[in-house]
């Protein structure tokens, strides 16, 4: 295998067989010492918590495919941290699509003179460039495209995408009595269809219960128990 990529929480690898394989890290996103599924840095290591959070990318991928929506995913190896996925292409140098049913995090960092903490937002979708150097700046649809990282068609198709897959997602916490916030998802392109893409875990939502932030391991309970 050939390593290709270092990330904060994965490594992602060539193989063979011209797919990827990403290898899940125990290092998760936040900052001295306090996860945050929001955040841009590592902020504290977390042992266990690559194969918790591989466990619920399995699940949820698995739930998509069912539900007819197309994602990267091939198979995961629990055993060995690792997953499977097609070889997508980023859009630009990678996105974030952030799906905010609650008002938190930056959202509430950024609005908090409009909006408080926990408001309904209806699943609004914004989306940011991937790039920890600036913070990962909020991009327009407009500026998406004058820019060429993508159409306004597929800006579109991405948002409805976006907003399925957290209809599934959020029905799958409700079923277990929690409460779903905000996602964040990240999508390419293989074979010029737009799927998506990296992963589906504490690492990139939030989720409450009883008015209580749900930490990874007792996300990843809420699924495996």
């Amino acid at each position: 295998m050939k390593l290709l990529y270092t990330g904060k929480t994965k490594d992602v690898y060539a193989l063979d067989n011209g797919n990827y394989l990403l290898r899940f890290k125990d290092d998760v996103t936040g900052a001295n010492g306090v996860f945050d599924p929001g955040a841009n840095t590592v902020g504290l290591t977390m042992p266990g918590v690559s194969k918790a959070n591989l466990r619920l990318s399995k699940y949820f991928f698995e739930l998509l495919e069912r539900h007819g929506i197309k994602t990267h995913y091939v198979k995961a190896d629990l055993e060995n941290g690792t997953m499977e996925v097609l070889p997508a292409r980023v859009f630009g140098n990678g996105l974030e699509v952030i799906v905010r049913q609650k008002a938190a995090g930056s959202f509430v960092r950024r609005y908090g003179e409009y909006v408080q903490e926990g408001a309904d937002l209806g699943g609004y979708v914004e989306m940011t460039i991937k790039n920890d150097a600036k913070g990962d700046p909020l991009i327009t649809k407009d500026a998406l495209t004058v820019l060429g990282i993508m159409s306004p068609n597929e800006y579109e198709t991405i948002k409805d995408m976006a907003q399925r897959i957290t209809n599934v997602i959020a029905g799958e916490l409700k079923k277990r009595g929690m409460e779903f916030y905000d996602i964040k998802y990240e999508f390419g392109k293989y074979n010029e269809e737009i799927i998506l893409i990296d992963e589906i875990s504490s690492g990139n939502m939030r989720a409450f219960r009883d008015g209580t932030f749900l930490a990874p391991f007792d996300l990843d309970k809420s699924f495996t128990n």
